[in-house]
Parts: structure tokens; C-alpha cells; sequence
């Protein structure tokens, strides 16, 4: 078990997320950073779609009742284990009545902490994820406790330590043409391609909607499916 003694900005369990029900309205939801959560994953040797603790901008203060592995990967929050500092992407053994904290945001913004076995809360529609309107719980709260499923060894690869953080300063998105590219007028590629847009305040886990505004389409189209990643306008 692990104790908040702290929730931080807004910290929640979550997992490779929530598949096979989209067609009843309900979001896949998961990790914002897949990566970080399998590379904390792999450290402590679960599988990288496990359900872990994900940190956004401040991190908690977390007591440990229970001696086991851990491992953070992400944004860097400068983690210190009993006041002794941690680094990213590093597999540590923790021991009961450790706490866990975090400093301040030094580069990026989420950050996932894995540990031996990944967290056991409640499975809602065979995911962990915590998700408003499907979850009970939406964040972790003061004086929760924090149970961590057994731990069960299995034939995946395991690492022992990771360093990728590179991506967390990128300021460019790669994208690929889709099936309506070519619908785009030049003037419409011209601002895509020549300007910087900004994060706007309506965002959430499924969609991050942008500030700037683009030429709209002379034509209308049929809704169809997207993927994560998808661009749209």
C-alpha cells in the first residue's frame, strides 16, 4: 500500500487504456505519454501498458507501507526519495516508510511513476485508467490509499535503466498527409506550415483544441474515425 500524504497538482492512475467500447461513447482515455509509461514499466519489469501514477506539473508526496520497486519517467520533477535525489528512467528499491516527493517542474509536464506489480485500483471496463464519468475517481485524494496488485512475472522484455528524454523540449509536430490533404487550399497549408499555434484552455484527454484559427474549408465532409495523433480542422 501507498499513502497520499500529498495529491499534487492533478495526479491519476493510468494504464495503455480503455479499448472496445468507443462505440458506447466512452474514450480510450490512458496515458498522455505512452512512452514514459512504458519505459517506467519496463524498469520495474511489468508490462508497459501496467496501470501507474501520472504526475501533471506538481507531484505528490506518497508514504510507502510496503518495500518494493519503482522507476519515474517523464517530465522532470526532480523526485527525492528521503530527501535523497532520484533521477529519471533508473530503477530503485524503495523500503516501507520511505516518502516519496517531488521538488518542482524543471523540463516537460507529466511524468509516470511505475512500481513492481502497478497499481491495483478498481478495473472499469478492463482498464484502470481513471476517467470523469467513468471512474469513481478522477484524481487521487489526501489520505488515499494506494493498493499494488501482486506482482506476476512474465516473458516481456525487461530493462534496467533508460535515458529518453529528448522529446520533452520539442516544439515541432511530424505529421503525414491524410486522406484530405490534398482538400486544403494553398492558403490553408501556407498558415498550417509557416506559424506557431497555442495550446488553448479547452483541452482534455481526448483533444487538445488550439488558439489560432485557420481558413475555414469551402466543402463539407463526412465525419469519419480518428486515431491518436490525428490533426484536425
Amino acid at each position: 500500500m501507498i499513502k497520499v500524504l500529498k495529491t499534487g497538482f492533478y495526479s491519476s492512475i493510468q494504464d495503455g487504456g480503455r479499448f472496445g467500447y468507443r462505440h458506447l461513447g466512452v474514450p480510450v482515455s490512458g496515458a498522455m505519454d505512452e512512452l514514459a509509461l512504458g519505459i517506467a514499466n519496463e524498469l520495474v519489469g511489468n508490462k508497459r501498458n501496467a496501470a501507474a501514477l501520472e504526475i501533471t506539473m506538481t507531484g505528490p508526496t506518497l508514504e510507502f507501507f510496503v518495500t518494493t520497486d519503482i522507476a519515474i519517467s517523464g517530465a522532470i520533477m526532480m523526485p527525492v526519495l528521503n530527501e535523497t535525489p532520484l533521477e529519471n528512467n533508473m530503477k530503485y528499491r524503495v523500503q516501507k516508510g520511505d516518502i516519496l516527493s517531488f521538488k518542482r517542474l524543471r523540463k516537460g509536464f507529466r511524468t509516470y511513476l511505475a512500481v513492481k506489480g502497478g497499481f491495483d485500483t478498481p478495473k472499469v471496463l478492463e482498464s484502470y485508467s481513471f476517467m470523469k464519468g467513468v471512474t469513481s475517481s478522477t484524481t487521487i485524494i489526501k489520505n488515499e490509499m494506494l493498493s499494488i496488485a501482486d506482482f506476476k512475472n512474465t516473458d516481456h522484455k525487461r530493462a534496467t535503466t533508460i535515458s529518453k528524454t529528448d522529446y520533452l523540449g520539442q516544439e515541432t509536430l511530424e505529421v503525414y498527409k491524410g486522406p484530405e490533404y490534398d482538400r486544403l487550399s494553398d492558403e490553408q497549408l501556407a498558415v498550417l506550415f509557416s506559424k506557431s499555434f497555442t495550446v488553448a484552455k479547452e483541452n482534455d484527454r481526448m483533444a487538445y483544441q488550439l488558439s489560432e484559427a485557420v481558413l475555414p474549408h469551402k466543402e463539407l465532409i463526412l465525419t469519419s474515425a480518428v486515431l491518436p495523433g490525428c490533426v484536425q480542422l
